[in-house]
């Protein structure tokens, strides 16, 4: 079930290899294990998503697939994750993950308002920088390990549940 279900959302490797802006990787995407799905692929890709995710950087998707082509994990899963982190998500996680980080650096909580601009943006990496990329970068591994297991242990009961059901016939 989980093969055919990412197999179904998943666009053909056809279509992202002739795509103009994926022709500069050349041979790197000939790779056939960044296109098949299986249980290790699926995981890892499950992963790198997760990981890329929680970091708070432009261009995520980039990062996803860089990372899926060092790991040869599933790339359009992994690249697909990212969008758990969208502009309705991104608040409430990355307070999360600042709020983590403060805690782990043991400083204070600082309270802001947000204002768009060149100036706020490089006042507020003073200060508010080392704890949200702290508590990123944990949240992040925790993520990609949890993400990893689950995955994993879920892709495995269902084969077991297969396994019963044809020696039940």
């Amino acid at each position: 079930m989980p093969k055919k279900f990412i197999q179904r959302f998943s666009p053909k490797p056809e279509t992202l290899k002739a795509h103009p802006h994926l022709k500069h990787f050349g041979e790197i995407l000939q790779n056939p294990n960044l296109w098949y799905i299986n249980r290790r692929s699926a995981a890892g890709a499950v992963a790198v998503g997760l990981f890329c995710a929680w970091m708070p950087i432009p261009f995520q998707m980039f990062l996803a697939a860089i990372l899926a082509m060092i790991f040869t994990v599933n790339l359009p899963l992994s690249v697909a994750l990212v969008w758990i982190s969208n502009p309705i998500t991104m608040p409430p996680l990355f307070y999360a993950a600042y709020r983590l980080g403060a805690y782990v650096l043991d400083e204070p909580v600082t309270h802001f308002h947000f204002h768009l601009s060149f100036q706020w943006l490089a006042d507020a990496f003073e200060t508010i920088a080392p704890p949200l990329l702290t508590g990123c970068f944990i949240l992040g591994i925790i993520s990609a390990a949890c993400g990893y297991l689950l995955l994993r242990v879920l892709w495995r009961f269902n084969i077991a549940k297969k396994w019963q059901r044809r020696n039940k016939d």
